[in-house]
This record gives structure tokens, sequence and C-alpha cells, in this order.
């Protein structure tokens, strides 16, 4: 069970696929939002269960249901991946029936000595995917990520066709995140974006949603024929169609990055606020695809888990990202052996 945030349940994608790998004779289901099932198609032995949060599932009769529902599938044991009150009460509920349970460790403790400005203990956390390990671990299935299986690179549609067609890199960009903290400079990413559109065997891609991002997104994309603006023109499963053929994502820290990584996608990312250390690296990524501003300069990095915490003085961190640093760890990715 994973209900949100849409990096939080990507970054279940490639641990589920090597649980179902390593232990064919296991058979998964996934509970989450019902947006989030194009994560998980194409996993053998796994049945997604739409999360009604409005209405089947609302509230403490509507989680009682839901393990109602979950119970008469048979379930033998429940893996809580998210561990808030929601996830708690059904799992609570197997607990009590004498099914074993295993809830994921989000370490806390360790969060709030790496983002907390006296006394920082600056080193790196478990990421999110050894933790889920745990999970199963507990639950009596040791996984092994050190060679994942990534999925194979989805069919394009003739739509989606075109809007690739003629790249010798293909090459996505996902400038927004949730916080202003975790957002590149738009004025570098507009350098980034015109070094990188210089070459005209790359056709690069940009991924947002909503009209401010959309509008930002377009004068990206302005008066260049190999930079296309996808926001807002494909539907959600189009989207991840696309990622899935893409030969490298560039992200801030948000799903983007995540979704990509769980596809198997090369992924650069860009941190402000945030900081790969926390344990939300993408899902097989060496750190140095991790470009994190100058913490000489700004020695209080990271301030916040999540980027939701404003620090002053520290706004203009990410301009420490040089744009050329950002252009040649592409270049370098893009010369790896595919």
């Amino acid at each position: 069970m994973r209900l949100s945030a849409m990096g939080d349940v990507a970054m279940t994608v490639p641990v589920l696929r090597a649980l179902v790998t390593q232990y064919p004779e296991v058979k998964l289901t996934v509970v989450s939002r019902p947006f989030f099932k194009p994560f998980f198609d194409g996993i053998p032995n796994l049945t997604f269960f739409a999360f009604d949060e409005k209405e089947k599932h609302k509230g403490l009769f509507g989680l009682v249901r839901l393990y109602r529902e979950l119970n008469a599938l048979q379930i033998d044991a429940f893996a809580d991946l998210h561990n808030v009150l929601r996830s708690k009460v059904v799992r609570t509920l197997f607990g009590l029936s004498g099914k074993k349970v295993a809830a994921v460790n989000k370490g806390r403790d360790g969060k709030k000595a790496l983002t907390r400005a006296e006394n920082k203990v600056f080193e790196p956390l478990p990421t999110m995917f050894e933790n889920h390990q745990q999970v199963f671990e507990k639950l009596g299935f040791a996984i092994d990520l050190t060679q994942p299986k990534s999925p194979k690179k989805a069919i394009l549609s003739a739509d989606l066709l075109k809007t690739t067609q003629g790249a010798e890199n293909l090459i996505g960009i996902a400038p927004f995140a949730q916080y202003a903290a975790k957002v590149y400079p738009l004025d570098l990413m507009q350098q980034v974006i015109n070094q990188l559109a210089e070459d005209p065997k790359k056709t690069i891609l940009l991924f947002g949603g909503g009209k401010k991002e959309i509008e930002i997104l377009a004068t990206f994309a302005k008066e260049k024929t190999n930079v296309i603006n996808i926001a807002g023109q494909f539907k959600f499963q189009e989207e991840l169609q696309l990622i899935s053929n893409l030969d490298l994502m560039l992200s801030m820290d948000s799903g983007n990055a995540h979704i990509a990584a769980m596809l198997g996608v090369k992924v650069v990312t860009l941190w402000g606020a945030t900081h790969p250390y926390a344990g939300f690296v993408p899902f097989n990524q060496p750190l140095t695809n991790s470009l994190i501003p100058d913490r000489k300069q700004y020695p209080l990095l990271p301030t916040s888990v999540y980027g939701n915490k404003i620090v002053v003085g520290y706004e203009d961190a990410m301009r420490t990202i040089a744009v050329e640093t950002v252009v040649d760890t592409i270049q370098k990715q893009l010369l790896v052996t595919k």
C-alpha cells in the first residue's frame, strides 16, 4: 500500500518489479490511487487495487471496508510502504487477523539531523529503495536490487512517433517542482535548453502541467524546431510512453525524475534546498548525476527534506550550479553505452 505522492509511488516500482522477478510464485496486489495505475502496467503477477478516497474508502469505516475487500483476496501479508494514518489502520487490522505485516521506516530522526541548521549530521541516509527492501525482508522476501531489470521501451503510436522522429538523442526536461526552492532558475534553464538545442541531432521534450507552466515551457521552445513543449498535449499514459523512450531526463528533485528512473532511463537531477543524501536519489543512478549547489557558499544545505522550508539568503543557492556543468553532465551521460 502506497497512496501518494507521485514520486514516492514511482519509487516503489523498481522494488516490486525485482520482487516478482526473484519470487515468481508471489502474487502482488498494489493498493494506490487510480491515477498511478499505469506505473504498474506490464509487471507480471501484479494486480492493481484502486483506492477510492472520496467515497468507498473514505474515513474509518471506508478503511475497514478496504481491509475487508483486501482480505477477501486471501492476502497472506501486508506491506505498508506509506506508514501514515490510513495505511496504519489497514495494517493494524491485518495484524489483528494474524497476518504478517511490516511497515516502511521513514528515518525521520536521520532526516531531521541532516536538515537542521545546528549540529547538522551531513551523512547519506538509506535510500527509499533500501527502506522498501527492509519491509519485504521482514516479510521473508530478501530482494537484490544490484542488477535491476528495466522494462522495454514502449511502442509509440503514430502521433507519438511524430514527436520523436529524427532524434539521435531524445532528451526530456522537467524544469518544475512542487516548491520553488527546488526549481533551477528559469533564465539558467533557458540557457541549458539553448545550448542543447544547438545540436540538430538532439530533440528536447519539455514536461510540465498547468497553465502557468505550459506558458513558460512555450517560451523555452520558442523558435526552436527541435525543442517541443508536450505539456498538456498528451494523456498521462502517453507521456509515460514518451519518457520510456528518452535517452535521458533532466529533472529537479521531483516526481519526473523517479518516473524516468523506474522506466530505466538515465536521469540527471538538480537539487536546491533538498539533497540526495536524504534518500531520494532516483533509482539506479550514480550520485555524480545529482548536481547540488555550492555548500561552501551555502553551508546550511540541505535545509529541508521536501523543499518546503524557506531559509533567508538561500534563494539563489541553485545559481551556483553552472549551466556548463549541467550541459557537460548530460553530454557525458549520452556518450555512455546504452
